[in-house]
Formats: C-alpha cells, sequence, structure tokens
C-alpha cells in the first residue's frame, strides 16, 4: 500500500459486550486501524447491539465497563457508526437506547455496504 493510500476496514460487532473478549478486542483494533489513518466503519448487528447499550452495570460482573469508550471514537475520526434494524428490534431496543449516534440501516443497505468495503472484519 503506498504512502497516503487507505482502504476501507469494516469491523462488525455480533457478540454480547462482557462474556468474552471479542467486543474490547474489536474496539482496541478499531482505534489502531483509525490511528493508521484509515477509513473505519463500525456496524453493530445480532448481540453486538447490546455493546451501545446505555446505562450499562457491570458491577455485578466485576468487569469494567468500557461502553464509554464508544464515546470518544469521533475523536479518532471514527465516525461510521451503524446498527441493523432488525437486530435492535429483535431485542427490543431503539436507537434512543443507544450511547452514540448511529445510523440504523435494514440488512439489505448493511450487505450492501459491506460489498463496498476493502477489509470486513467480524467480532
Amino acid at each position: 500500500m503506498s504512502e497516503g493510500t487507505s482502504k476501507k476496514f469494516m469491523f462488525v460487532n455480533r457478540t454480547a459486550p462482557y462474556g468474552t473478549a471479542y467486543a474490547l478486542e474489536s474496539l482496541e483494533v478499531v482505534l489502531i486501524t483509525a490511528a493508521f489513518d484509515q477509513d473505519v466503519s463500525l456496524v453493530f448487528v445480532d448481540d453486538g447491539v447490546w455493546q451501545l447499550k446505555k446505562g450499562q452495570q457491570t458491577k455485578g460482573i466485576e468487569t469494567k465497563n468500557f461502553s464509554p469508550t464508544y464515546r470518544a471514537l469521533e475523536g479518532y475520526d471514527v465516525e461510521k457508526l451503524y446498527v441493523e434494524r432488525e437486530s435492535l428490534e429483535a431485542r427490543g431496543l431503539a436507537e434512543a437506547d443507544l450511547i452514540v449516534d448511529v445510523e440504523v440501516l435494514d440488512s439489505a443497505a448493511l450487505g450492501k455496504l459491506m460489498a463496498e468495503q476493502d477489509v470486513v472484519l467480524s467480532f
């Protein structure tokens, strides 16, 4: 890759925020990728939508609540956040329940967006 050339990276978060390391690892990889001036998109589908839920309480599971970190993404020029409408609805959530501003797309629109990416990584 020549200097000044960026690729389109899409990170797809499919897992609940706690219980595995996937959500936190995805967030770390997103920040690293953005630090190298790549075009980064972040997608939340399936149980991944829970990662953005407002008011997470993690004291009972003795895990640090890292959800406020999503609000810092804009400082890293990560502003393309997408949530699958069907995943939100299936979990009884709405856009207003999320900790950050996102673009809610149906699965067909997300599929088209994924097809435009150079790299798609799923967590």
